[in-house]
């Protein structure tokens, strides 16, 4: 257990409350690992928060979420014919996003069963069409509408998108008032509300909920080994030389903790294109920046991170912490997963 998360809980529950709070109608988002904090303590502290609904990604992770949340478990990904692993529940909401899916979900053996219907938007990635709202509503049979959804990009402003999407639900056929929607700011969803009273807008959120107060999480590493090393002796997996006298440091936490794991880059600007070519990827065997912080400096991998500990080069200028040591780590916590998570 040398990898951890350590929670101020108090800080973050308040935080938590904070978000409930001024976000009427709140989703909360459980998907994924748990934005790093774990699917099961996140569904805990929704049950304790009071919520009436959850949303998680997949059918996989609906079991979990029945048994750790007492209100109903709203389904992301959308229904479809093929997948083996859904559940029928009377807790579950499934999310239909196409009319034959609708129409072989009322056909199925749970043809009573709740559904959100999803409308496709910019994000071109689930969702009906509007024109599409007729049929799908003709196709519904005894199927239970709980709300329609959308899901909606995350970059730029999505107030107009949103509103448009509000008005083809109000002049269509499909009988709720109840929007569920991802990706709208507070003030877009202040607006929204204001220019629509008559529906009943529900705001979908993970990462602002769960990781709303970075300041109440800090992710920690214990140094394993240090060794003093020369300007050219080879070292690890790759025999690489060092740059300069140091000391070699052994840290827990390597790629299966998410270390040195680095999600695609959303830009594609020359700036952008540069900077990256000027780091170098973390695939290269080479002296890219590691995330743990010691002497107050981010400091270098000796060679590319290893399952389960990395290799970092201290240069002889910096203070080398010693072996049992805690050292700062940054994480992309989406993409972590920790030895222990300590509540406290």
């Amino acid at each position: 257990m040398t990898f951890e998360l350590d929670i101020d809980a108090e800080r973050w529950r308040r935080g938590l409350r904070a978000v409930v709070e001024s976000t009427p109608g709140i989703v909360p988002v459980i998907k994924g690992n748990g934005y790093g904090l774990g699917r099961d303590l996140l569904a805990s502290e929704a049950k304790d928060l009071g919520l009436d609904v959850v949303a998680v990604g997949t059918y996989a992770e609906v079991p979990g979420a029945l048994a750790a949340f007492g209100g109903d478990v709203m389904v992301l990904t959308p229904w479809r014919p093929f997948f083996t692993d859904v559940l029928h529940d009377e807790r579950i909401i499934h999310t239909v996003g196409r009319v034959e899916d609708i129409a072989a979900l009322a056909a199925g053996p749970d043809p009573t069963a709740r559904v959100l219907i999803e409308g496709e938007t910019s994000m071109a990635r689930h969702g009906l069409d509007r024109h599409e709202l007729a049929a799908a509503v003709a196709a519904l049979g005894d199927l239970r509408v709980e709300g329609f959804a959308i899901h909606l990009p995350m970059a730029g402003g999505n107030l107009r998108e949103a509103e448009n999407w509000a008005a083809a639900l109000e002049t269509s056929q499909v009988e709720t008032t109840t929007f569920y929607a991802s990706h709208l700011t507070a003030a877009e969803l202040t607006i929204l509300r204001e220019r629509r009273p008559q529906l009943d807008i529900r705001p979908r959120i993970g990462t602002a909920l769960w990781l709303g107060d970075l300041g109440a999480l800090a992710v920690r590493a214990t140094v394993l080994d240090t060794h003093l090393v020369a300007r050219g002796e080879r070292v690890g997996y790759r025999q690489r030389p060092m740059p300069r006298d140091g000391s070699l440091l052994v840290i827990s936490g390597g790629t299966s903790n998410g270390i040195g794991l680095e999600a695609p880059k959303a830009s594609a600007g020359v700036v952008q294109r540069g900077k990256s070519l000027a780091k170098g990827g973390l695939e290269a065997a080479g002296f890219s920046l590691s995330p743990f912080t010691i002497d107050g400096k981010q400091r270098w991998f000796a060679e590319p991170p290893h399952m389960q500990a990395s290799m970092v080069f201290l240069p002889a200028s910096a203070q080398a912490p010693q072996v049992g040591d805690r050292v700062d780590v940054a994480v992309r916590f989406t993409t972590a997963t920790f030895d222990a998570i300590n509540l406290a």
